[in-house]
């Protein structure tokens, strides 16, 4: 796989890192935007480039981008992660916290999805791997943006898929549960059928396969990684 390549946003930490490291160690060439100089920080010890900006900033992701065709001329995988976004009691949420959700968890997907696609299209191939979450289905009241927003992403990942297909782009969601990015509570590890957290290295195989050709056929899903806490079939 040492001529694929792979940009991956909010890649400084957790499941975005992790999905960074994993597509390094199978040979992909990796570009890493993080607001915090981590991702900067990894793509030296990987090898690739590093930009420290915003997944909400179209300048941003263009100098990413740029950066990235510049060196390599191509770019098969995107892996779109997020930060976090405001959490409250639902009617406490003002409209700046509704639009800063809208921001995190959707238009970060929107943005780069945007600059990329062109791109895959002369390339006549490429896959877009989203990390949304299993609240996306089954709303979760301590998670309110990100589960509203997050079931509109899947909404426009369908869309994405459908137009998209023929021309062999390929867009899907990987769903986690409680990972253990995520500082562990009593609360949320007693709802897991599992009995136990998921780990950073269990998603990033996740989207190693959905981002790699492997995956050739599999286009416009929303696929949970959840340990079993979802509920519904």
């Amino acid at each position: 796989m040492t001529d694929k390549v792979a940009v991956i946003t909010a890649g400084g930490s957790g499941m975005g890192a992790g999905a960074a490291r994993k597509l390094a160690a199978l040979g992909y060439r990796v570009a890493i935007l993080s607001s915090s100089g981590k991702g900067e920080a990894l793509a030296d010890e990987l090898g690739g480039i590093g930009v420290t900006g915003s997944n909400q900033s179209n300048d941003d992701l263009k100098r990413l981008v740029d950066r990235t065709m510049e060196r390599w001329g191509r770019i098969d995988a995107l892996v779109n992660s997020a930060g976090h976004g405001p959490r409250g009691a639902l009617l406490d949420l003002s409209d700046e916290d509704w639009h800063r959700g809208m921001d995190v968890y959707f238009m970060s997907v929107v943005r780069p999805t945007r600059l990329v696609t062109p791109i895959m299209q002369r390339q006549k191939s490429g896959s877009i791997v989203n990390i949304s979450t299993f609240a996306a289905f089954e709303p979760d009241p301590a998670f309110p943006t990100s589960s509203v927003f997050r079931a509109g992403l899947a909404s426009y990942a369908k869309l994405f898929a459908d137009r998209y297909a023929a021309e062999n782009i390929r867009m899907n969601n990987v769903l986690p549960g409680f990972i253990d990015s995520l500082p562990e509570t009593p609360e949320r590890k007693s709802r897991i059928p599992m009995g136990r957290y998921g780990t950073v290295e269990e998603v990033s195989e996740l989207i190693a396969f959905l981002a790699s050709d492997r995956s050739g056929y599999i286009t416009g899903q929303n696929i949970r990684i959840d340990g079993g806490i979802t509920r519904s079939v």
